[in-house]
């Protein structure tokens, strides 16, 4: 096998300007320079890491806090104001990272909207954060039902008409001219009833029965006002019968013009609405949004907001379309979007940014944010992320500015801003000062702790990173740093196992990226092919290396240095891994597999499944299209439709597929998604025979051990909730003997059921050993020993995943039960800083009440309604909590 070789940045042909975290490049193909030594060139530049980027995110320090203020405020608030506060809350659970919980707080807002213009902008925010899910769409109206956000909003036939006639008395109203009135238009005479006219507005009662001599002429000379004798007549018709004839746009426009310059509103709506059935494409939205912004018709403008938005992120290229939404006024923008300006440049400012954070256009859009705020917390997001385009424009004095506005107003994650900008102009003391202030006044976080490293050296720096990790153990660049300083002293194996620390909790890419250097240092090209494999399943167009090489070039690079592959290898290589719960290695096998000519549809579909495990439910949507568009039949076909409606929610429909499929033929997965959505939806006790059933018939169909081993431990599962033990034993011992190590958990717990704690004990002891990703195997262990035991196994769970947690709650009852409620708090405490968890908050109310603090109590309760606003336990005790409140 040929040595791989490490290269100096230098010698890459795909080089950037960017810094690069790692420095091995190839010369030539086939060909990686040898990492000689661990050459001190190299390791320099593998130290190169960029720096934590400043998160353009609204980032309150406390943010059950001011989860709490909104729920109390959406609790009292008038309905116009919901949807502002859904938007906020939305800008919180962003800022956290928790992807679920902010589309359902926009989906609330789009739900509450109160006016048209909320409808309109929430439905196209809504539709652009599904993009990719349109299919979904047409699957659900294949099955009778409709998805509303992907749907234009017939909203001009829901806006109600006002009458707009000048009422008069026909007693006391003495016209003194001739009832009938003629308009010489050029060459054209059109009669008109003068009445009638008279009655579409003030201007045109005073002047045809005022004291204007057009009041005493029987023809009035209206050439020059811009109106043609077709249009004139149009409006002679609609001042008798109230309604517009069939007309060209061109005509409407002429009176839409008319209507606006003898203030006849009836006219103007009518015109409006008409003119709104034209708008069609996005040239016509375009081409009708200035002639609705120059004459202030909201109607119109919303008819043309609704085609440009729903054609984000697209229609942001036309520049005719950029102009429309940078260049309105004030004026302007109350008639395209009336009081909802700040929840409009909300939405075009994140598209903008997600195409080019450093354009013309996100500058201008977030000017325009800025401008539309109108409360503190408004202010504080649009002026924070104004500042961090401006630092990545290098537009530093102005960024300064933007962030010290944004500081000043109450937005205390602005300060990594400031700090940065010192340091930039040589000044770490005073990013050490700003910090410092700052972490005095308040329980630090773990940013805060990550901030200040960067301004710091040697111990110190590596202190500040072990703190961040401490309290913060989600942030990535402490693990990135500490395994890349490990590299520098050549402790690759250590540098390895940091890593690691990470990614067994969280599937980063940057940290997929460094490990696989660390195996380049080690010389494991399988291991390296692994991980550059599960980076191209998660992002095909990963680019490595500080952005200068395409993670697939590095992949045929590493190929050429590794034995190959048979289609058989591959296979026994995924049943090996995934018997080892190694969800990453069953990734890259899969990855693997799909360049032969292997079915395609049912590897996607594995693929899928891993990505759902790994929380990656993107990608596993992604894989699931996938597997639909390759699939080599019609039942087979319906089986991923079904798969990918039940994971969006849509259960019913997805049984509905599941039966379609075993309809036409019959399967092991059409019976196993039909058994698994069956067992989901329904509460009723008499489903379990159903259930059972269907796995049964499954069973009998063709289909590999590893499905066919999760078929038997759902099974075992259903047979436990009837209380059929030896059944289940028999199902999960199957299970095993066909290589499904998931199926030790569900023996341990027949055993518990049997009264046989050390039974239970000693199998999930067997899971732990088997499996790669285990963290969940030593909780399920603490259920079955003595207290110091499961002390042990649920600090074990913390260590290898942070996120789980249970292990917190565990720790904080004990403490409770030994009347430490300080540290019962705490411990709480800890953990809620770094996830919205509605458990832990509601853990930590009940003890807030325990101990008479009902203000604190109060606080937790609405800020996990926030998270669940329908949990029934929550509300029952936000009901009594709040009845305590003095």
């Amino acid at each position: 096998m040929r040595k791989l070789f490490f290269s100096e940045l230098t010698s890459c042909k795909e080089t950037k300007l960017h810094s690069a975290p790692h420095s091995w490049l190839p010369l030539e193909k086939g060909k990686l320079s040898k990492f000689a030594g661990h050459s001190s060139s190299s390791i320099e530049s593998l130290m190169k890491m960029p720096e934590p980027a400043v998160l353009p995110h609204f980032k309150p320090a406390d943010y059950v806090d001011i989860l709490a203020q909104i729920h109390e405020e959406l609790e009292s608030c008038p309905p116009d104001e919901k949807s502002c506060l859904y938007l906020l809350q939305f800008q919180v659970f962003r800022g956290l990272g928790e992807a679920k919980l902010s589309r359902r707080s926009l989906q609330s807002a789009w739900e509450k909207a109160s006016t048209i213009h909320e409808k309109l902008i929430f439905g196209a925010w809504l539709k652009y954060e599904k993009k990719g899910e349109e299919p979904i769409s047409d699957l659900l109206s294949s099955c009778g039902k409709c998805s509303q956000e992907f749907k234009l909003l017939d909203f001009v036939s829901q806006i109600s008409t006002e009458s707009h006639e000048i009422s008069y008395d026909d007693k006391s109203d003495v016209f003194w001219g001739s009832p009938v009135v003629h308009f010489r238009i050029r060459d054209d005479m059109i009669a008109c009833d003068r009445r009638k006219l008279a009655a579409l507005s003030t201007p045109l009662y005073a002047m045809l029965n005022g004291g204007f001599r057009e009041s005493h002429l029987e023809v009035i000379d209206m050439s020059r006002n811009g109106i043609s004798p077709i249009g004139m007549r149009a409006i002679s018709k609609f001042s008798l019968s109230g309604r517009l004839p069939y007309l060209s746009a061109e005509v409407i426009l002429e009176m839409l013009d008319f209507a606006n310059k003898f203030c006849c509103n009836g006219l103007k709506d009518a015109c409006e609405r008409k003119l709104a059935s034209f708008v069609c494409s996005r040239q016509d939205a375009i081409d009708f949004m200035e002639c609705a912004l120059e004459l202030g018709c909201s109607i119109l403008a919303a008819a043309c907001l609704q085609v440009l938005l729903n054609e984000l992120p697209e229609c942001l290229n036309d520049e005719q379309v950029v102009r429309i939404f940078s260049c309105a006024s004030k004026q302007q923008r109350s008639t395209m979007v009336g009081n909802a300006s700040f929840s409009l440049y909300c939405l075009l400012s994140e598209v903008s940014m997600s195409i080019n954070a450093t354009s013309d256009v996100t500058m201008t859009f977030l000017e325009k944010l800025v401008e539309s705020a109108s409360d503190s917390r408004q202010q504080q997001l649009a002026l924070h992320q104004s500042a961090c385009t401006r630092l990545l424009r290098k537009d530093y004095t102005e960024a300064e500015r933007l962030f010290n506005a944004a500081f000043t107003t109450g937005h205390l994650y602005s300060v990594v801003g400031l700090a940065r900008l010192a340091s930039m102009r040589g000044n770490k003391h005073f990013s050490l000062k700003l910090l410092d202030s700052v972490m005095s006044s308040r329980w630090p976080l773990g940013w805060m702790y990550q901030e200040r490293a960067l301004y710091l050296e040697g111990d110190n720096k590596l202190e500040n990173l072990n703190k961040a990790t401490e309290l913060d153990p989600t942030l990535t660049y402490p693990y990135m740093f500490r395994a890349a300083s490990l590299m520098k002293r050549q402790s690759v194996e250590a540098a390895l196992m940091e890593i690691n620390r990470i990614l067994g909790f969280k599937l980063v890419l940057e940290c997929l990226e460094l490990r696989f250097c660390c195996y380049l240092a080690l010389e494991d090209y399988r291991a390296a092919l692994c991980d550059v494999q599960a980076i191209l399943t998660l992002a095909p167009d990963y680019r490595m290396i500080g952005g200068r090489v395409s993670a697939k070039q590095l992949r045929m690079l590493v190929m050429e240095n590794v034995e190959q592959w048979t289609t058989a290898d591959c296979w026994m290589q995924l049943y090996d891994r995934w018997s080892s719960v190694d969800d990453i290695g069953s990734l890259s096998v899969i990855y693997q597999m799909l360049e032969s000519d292997a079915a395609k549809g049912v590897l996607y579909f594995r693929q899928s499944l891993l990505l759902l495990r790994l929380n990656c439910p993107e990608a596993a949507m992604r894989s699931l299209q996938l597997a639909r568009e390759h699939a080599a039949s019609q039942h087979e076909q319906l089986v991923y439709e079904g798969w990918i409606l039940y994971d969006t929610g849509h259960c019913e429909e997805g049984l509905q597929k599941a039966e379609a499929s075993i309809a036409i033929q019959r399967s092991f997965e059409a019976f196993f998604l039909k058994a698994y959505a069956l067992a989901d939806s329904s509460l009723d006790p008499s489903t379990s025979a159903t259930v059972v059933s269907l796995l049964e018939d499954a069973l009998r169909c063709p289909s590999d051990r590893l499905r066919k081993g999760q078929a038997l431990n759902n099974l075992g599962s259903v047979y436990v909730d009837c209380g059929k033990l030896d059944l289940a034993a028999e199902c999960y011992i199957n299970a095993l003997k066909i290589g499904h190590t998931r199926a030790h958990q569900g023996l341990a717990r027949v055993h518990f059921l049997r009264n046989n704690r050390t039974g239970a004990y000693e199998e999930m002891t067997k899971l732990i050993e088997k499996a790669r990703s285990n963290a969940s195997a030593y909780e399920k262990r603490s259920e079955y020993c003595d207290r110091e035991l499961t002390k042990a196994d649920l600090q074990m769970v913390t260590k290898l995943d942070p996120l789980r947690v249970y292990p917190y709650r565990y720790r904080a009852a004990v403490l409770m039960d030994n009347h430490k409620e300080k540290e019962a708090i705490a411990e709480l405490t800890k953990a809620i800083a770094f996830k919205a968890d509605l458990n832990l908050l509601h853990l930590r109310a009940a003890f807030h009440e325990h101990v008479g603090e009902i203000s604190s109590a109060l606080r937790d309760c609405r800020a996990a309604l926030s998270v669940d606003p329908n949990h029934q336990e929550m509300l029952e005790l936000h009901h009594r909590v709040n009845s305590q409140e003095p």
